[in-house]
C-alpha cells in the first residue's frame, strides 16, 4: 500500500493512486438515462450508516468521546481583552481626504476544557432547558457566531431530545422571524451584539420564551437593549449563560435522543426567495460521520489539532466538529476576523496562537492565502522570488516522479512559508464551493496537502472527497461509504450518461441524505425521488471511478451564439488571478461573451494604479478609472487564458465593484457563497455600459 499522505511529521501530496476509487453497486440494475450507482469500495455491499455499533445519535457521540478520551483536551477558546482602534486617512471618491477607523482585537491566549468537562457542560445545559419549560422535540434556536458556547449549547439540546435550529450570525431580522416562526422556537442562545436583531424578529416570533447570551467575549449586553427587550417583550426572560446554568441546580436525568429524533433543523444560504429548512435527524448526521470516517478516520489521531471558524450553521462545520469529537481531536476556536496576526494587536492571530494540524476551509479563504503568499513572495525581490517559483517547479517534479529532495526543499524555501500558518499543518480541506485547481496545486505543495470535498445541506455534506492515500488535484475523488451517487442523462444541455466518460446530473442517495424540507410540499416534490436527492450540480465519472464536477444546471447559460457557459467553472479559474477578490461572470443571451463583475484586490489594484501613474487615487477613483479597469481586464483575461479558456469563455469585459462582498451587504451568502443576482442586480447598470460599448 502507498505510504499515507498523512504521515507524520513531514507531509507530501503523494501523486499515487488506489484505483478504483469507487465500485458499481453489485445489486443495481442498469437503467436508460443513468449510470449504475456508485459507492465506496468498502461499502460495495452495503452502505454504512454509523461509524460503529452504539453510536447512533449526535449524543452517543458525546458520551463515548467522554468514556474514551477523558480529561484530554477537548474545545480551545481565547477571550477578547482590548479592543484597538486605528484612525487612517484616506481618499474619497472625489479626491478629499476623509478619515476612517479600524477596530482590531486583543486577545488571550488559548484556555482549554476536557472531554469530560465538555459531557458535564453540555448535561448541565440540557437540564437547564428543561428547567426552562423546554421539552422533549420543542426546538431551541442558535443565533451565534461559531463557538464553544454554540457547540456546548448542542450538544446540551441533543442529551434531552431537543432540536436545535441554526442560523447564521450574519442572518438579518427578516431571516431570523422566518425561522423562528416556522420553527415555533421556545428559545434563544445568541452573541450579546446580536440582541438588537433579535428584539426585532420577536414581533412575529410568539413562541419565543427565553434569551440566553454569550458572556465569553469581551462585549456585554446594552442597558438600552435589555430596556427595549422588556418594553416591547415583557414575556420574554433574558439570562447570561451563567445565570442559565445556575437554574439548573440539580442535573436532570438524559432524555437520549433515537435516531429517527430531528437532531437539527438547518436552513440553507439559498440566494433566492426564503430560506428551507432541512431536517437533519440523528440518523443523518451520524450516517455523515461514520461516510467520511470510513475514508480519512485512520489518518486523524486523538490529539489532532482541529482549528474551527466556518459558521456552526453550515454543514461542513457541523459535521467536521462532530467527527473531530468523535475521533478525539482538539477544536481550537477562531473568527475569520482574527485568523492572521494581521487583524489583531499585541497577539499573535488564531492560527499561529493555536498551531492546528487540519484546517478546513472555503474556496475564499484559499485563494487569500494563496495570494497572500504571492504578495509576500512578489515583494521580496527577483532573486528571492525566482528561487520560491523554481522551488515550486522542482518539488512538483520531485514527487511526481517519486525522487528524493522534496524535504530539503521544504527545509530551504517553504518551512518560513508554513510558518504562517502555525507551522504545525499536515492537512487542509477545501469545501462549500469549486477551487481552482492553480490553487489546490498551490496550496499542497507550498503548505501541505489538500483535500478536495463535496456535499449539500440536503446531504448531510456527503458526496465526495479525496482518499489521502490517492491525492490528485484533477478531481474529487471517492463517494464516502455512508452513500451512493449516480449520474442521470441532462438531454436539453447534451449531458449524457452515454458519453465517454458519461456526464449528468449528480443524485445522491443513502442514510446520510435527509428525507425533505421543513413545510414544503412543493419543493420537497422537486428535490427528491425514491430516496435520491436531484443536486442540479453536473459531474462525470473518470476511468477510475472518480467524481468531477464540471457544471451546475441552473448556472449554465446559452450565450447568442446558441452554447452554453458554465459560470462557477469560469469564476472558479478567473479567481485565481491575483487581482481577483471575487468575482461574478454574467453571460447576457443577446451576447456572445460574458462580463465579469471583479471586487479586485487592493494591493493588487494599487500596483496596476502606479504601473499606469494613478497611485496616489482612493481606491473607489481606481475602481472608475477607465484606464485601471482596461488593465485589470487584460489580467483577467489573461488568467483565462493560462488556465485553458478560449472563445466565447474569455470574458469580454469587466465591470470593479468598488466595496468588499459581504453576507451584511448580501453580495455573498451566510456561507460565503457568491449571491450571483444580488451583484447582477447591483451592477446592472455598468453591466449594459460595457456591453453597449459593443464588441461582444
Amino acid at each position: 500500500m502507498a505510504e499515507s499522505l498523512l504521515k507524520r511529521p513531514v507531509l507530501q501530496p503523494q501523486i499515487v493512486t488506489r484505483s478504483p476509487y469507487t465500485v458499481e453497486a453489485p445489486d443495481a440494475p442498469k437503467v436508460d438515462g443513468e449510470t449504475i450507482p456508485r459507492r465506496h469500495p468498502s461499502a460495495k455491499h452495503k452502505l454504512v450508516e454509523q461509524p460503529e455499533p452504539g453510536v447512533a445519535t449526535v449524543y452517543d457521540v458525546l458520551r463515548r468521546s467522554a468514556r474514551k478520551f477523558g480529561k484530554a483536551s477537548a474545545l480551545g477558546s481565547r477571550k477578547a481583552l482590548h479592543t484597538h482602534t486605528e484612525t487612517k486617512q484616506v481618499q474619497d471618491g472625489q479626491g478629499g481626504i476623509i478619515e476612517k477607523k479600524w477596530t482590531y482585537y486583543e486577545l488571550s491566549d488559548y484556555t482549554y476544557i476536557s472531554f469530560l468537562d465538555l459531557e458535564q457542560r453540555a448535561l448541565r445545559t440540557g437540564a437547564a432547558m428543561r428547567k426552562l419549560g423546554v421539552q422533549q422535540n420543542d426546538r431551541i434556536e442558535i443565533y451565534a457566531a461559531t463557538s464553544a458556547f454554540w457547540f456546548t449549547v448542542a450538544h446540551g439540546a441533543s442529551s434531552q431530545s431537543i432540536t436545535i435550529v441554526t442560523a447564521y450570525d450574519t442572518l438579518g431580522e427578516e431571516g431570523l422571524s422566518h425561522s423562528l416562526k416556522q420553527t415555533s422556537a421556545k428559545a434563544i442562545f445568541v452573541d450579546p451584539a446580536l440582541l438588537p436583531r433579535v428584539i426585532k424578529a420577536l414581533e412575529d416570533a410568539k413562541d419565543v420564551l427565553s434569551i440566553i447570551y454569550n458572556e465569553d467575549n469581551a462585549q456585554s449586553i446594552e442597558p438600552k437593549h435589555v430596556d427595549a427587550l422588556t418594553k416591547k417583550c415583557p414575556h420574554v426572560s433574558l439570562y447570561s449563560f451563567s445565570e442559565f446554568l445556575a437554574t439548573a441546580v440539580e442535573a436532570a436525568d438524559p432524555v437520549p435522543p433515537s435516531a429517527d429524533d430531528l437532531a437539527c433543523i438547518m436552513y440553507t444560504s439559498g440566494s433566492t426567495g426564503a430560506p428551507k429548512g432541512v431536517l437533519l435527524k440523528h440518523r443523518n448526521v451520524i450516517a455523515a460521520l461514520a461516510g467520511v470516517n470510513a475514508v480519512i478516520e485512520q489518518h486523524m489521531a486523538p490529539g489532532e489539532r482541529l482549528l474551527a471558524y466556518l459558521p456552526l450553521a453550515h454543514i461542513i462545520e457541523f459535521v467536521f466538529e462532530n467527527a473531530a469529537l468523535y475521533w478525539g481531536g482538539v477544536m481550537g476556536y477562531g473568527n475569520p476576523r482574527t485568523l492572521t496576526d494581521q487583524s489583531v494587536r499585541k497577539c499573535l492571530g488564531d492560527i499561529r496562537a493555536f498551531k492546528p494540524s487540519v484546517m478546513v476551509g472555503v474556496p475564499a479563504v484559499w485563494e487569500s492565502v494563496k495570494k497572500g503568499v504571492v504578495n509576500k513572495v512578489g515583494a521580496s525581490g527577483s532573486l528571492k522570488s525566482n528561487l520560491f517559483w523554481g522551488a515550486m517547479a522542482a518539488k512538483q517534479s520531485l514527487i511526481y516522479w517519486g525522487l528524493p529532495g522534496a524535504k530539503v526543499l521544504d527545509y530551504l524555501v517553504f518551512n518560513k512559508i508554513k510558518e504562517a500558518t502555525g507551522g504545525n499543518l499536515r492537512v487542509v480541506l477545501n469545501g462549500g464551493g469549486a477551487i481552482a485547481e492553480g490553487t489546490l496545486r498551490f496550496i499542497s505543495f507550498a503548505i501541505c496537502p489538500m483535500l478536495n470535498g463535496y456535499g449539500l445541506t440536503e446531504t448531510a455534506g456527503m458526496g465526495a472527497i479525496n482518499d489521502p492515500l490517492a491525492w490528485t488535484s484533477a478531481n474529487i475523488g471517492c463517494v464516502p461509504a455512508s452513500v451512493e451517487v449516480k449520474l442521470v442523462d441532462v438531454p436539453e444541455l447534451n449531458y449524457l450518461t452515454s458519453d465517454d466518460p458519461p456526464t449528468g446530473e449528480i443524485w445522491i442517495r443513502g442514510a446520510a441524505v435527509i428525507d425533505g424540507y421543513l413545510d414544503n410540499p412543493e419543493e420537497n416534490a422537486k428535490a427528491f425521488q425514491d430516496g435520491w436527492f436531484k443536486t442540479g450540480d453536473i459531474g462525470l465519472f473518470d476511468d477510475t471511478g472518480s467524481l468531477k464536477i464540471i457544471d451546475r444546471k441552473k448556472n449554465l447559460v446559452k450565450t447568442l451564439n446558441g452554447e452554453y457557459i458554465a459560470l462557477e467553472k469560469l469564476e472558479s479559474l478567473y479567481r485565481s488571478a491575483p487581482i481577483v477578490n471575487n468575482i461574478c461572470v454574467y453571460a447576457s443571451p443577446d451576447h456572445a461573451k460574458p462580463v465579469a463583475v471583479v471586487q479586485p484586490a487592493p494591493s493588487a489594484l494599487r500596483k496596476i494604479a502606479k504601473q499606469l501613474g494613478e497611485g496616489d487615487a482612493s481606491h473607489e477613483a481606481l475602481c472608475n478609472s477607465d484606464k485601471v479597469r482596461a488593465a485589470v481586464r487584460t489580467e483577467v483575461q489573461m488568467a483565462g487564458k493560462q488556465s485553458g479558456l478560449q472563445g466565447i469563455e474569455l470574458v469580454h469585459d469587466v465591470v470593479l465593484s468598488e466595496e468588499e462582498w459581504t453576507p451584511q451587504n448580501g453580495l455573498v451568502t451566510n456561507a460565503q457563497k457568491l449571491n450571483r443576482r444580488a451583484v447582477v442586480e447591483r451592477f446592472k447598470k455598468q453591466i449594459d455600459s460595457v456591453y453597449q460599448a459593443g464588441g461582444a
